[in-house]
């Protein structure tokens, strides 16, 4: 049984995530927004590459039915109607809608990934939900990968750290579990902040960004382990909550 990590989307091959279940950590933002929305009754998320393509599907749809959202070098995207900070994804604003979601990292790690036995959206505030999909799946002799978005196809820190994380709890239940460098390094990393991941955001390129920009409070929603304990899997091109409805 092995748990890799793969430090950026780009560098993810299908040879990598074959037969693999795989978890993508985008941690600032779109993993959290994506568990935001689907605690929140979103009916579904489905990632797009580009804004165009997005409200291109969205004709297929009766308008009050979906919700455009997603950003741009961190802001909304004009004529949307959400952009990807966690808090505007209330339930009074996608519940029982379907989110078509374009965003710079995040979606496009998503729609990269080719060959995965099943794909989840990983983050803080799903942690526990996930970890236990990823156990699951080495339970049964399935292999996983860890696939960190990245910011604008360079390292980032909080990812990293998030993925770190994961490792750190699967080999606590699972010691034999084989890693590779780049999962090791990972768990070192994290071992550093431990509990601390508002001090990861707080070192972190992405996360000084967002508090430049306007979005520190986002960070908050971020960082608020276990706070949303669902599992989004990602199938059939669109994103779903893992339930008793869509059992794997």
């Amino acid at each position: 049984m092995r748990a890799d990590v793969v430090l950026g989307s780009v560098t993810a091959s299908s040879t990598d995530l074959a037969g693999r279940v795989v978890a993508i950590i985008d941690v600032l933002r779109a993993s959290t927004s994506i568990a935001v929305a689907l605690s929140n009754g979103a009916k579904a998320v489905i990632p797009f590459d580009s804004a165009e393509d997005a409200v291109l599907r969205s004709r297929n749809f009766e308008r009050p039915t979906v919700r455009l959202a997603g950003e741009r070098r961190m802001r909304p995207i004009p004529g949307f109607d959400l952009g990807n900070s966690p808090a505007e994804f209330t339930r009074e604003a996608v519940e029982g809608k379907t989110v078509l979601f374009t965003t710079t990292n995040g979606t496009a790690a998503l729609l990269a990934v080719q060959g995965a036995r099943d794909v989840v959206v990983a983050s803080y505030v799903n942690a526990s939900a996930s970890l236990a999909l990823l156990r699951s799946a080495l339970r049964g002799g399935t292999d996983v990968a860890i696939v960190c978005a990245g910011r604008e196809r360079q390292f980032a820190l909080e990812d990293a750290a998030c993925a770190g994380r994961y490792v750190r709890l699967i080999r606590q239940q699972l010691p034999d579990v084989a890693l590779n460098d780049a999962a090791r390094a990972c768990a070192i990393l994290e071992e550093r902040y431990g509990e601390d991941v508002r001090r990861v955001f707080a070192d972190a390129e992405h996360g000084q960004a967002l508090t430049e920009a306007g979005y520190a409070r986002d960070l908050e929603w971020c960082a608020a382990i276990d706070s949303y304990p669902v599992v989004p899997v990602y199938q059939e091109r669109q994103i779903t909550k893992l339930g008793p409805e869509r059992e794997r």
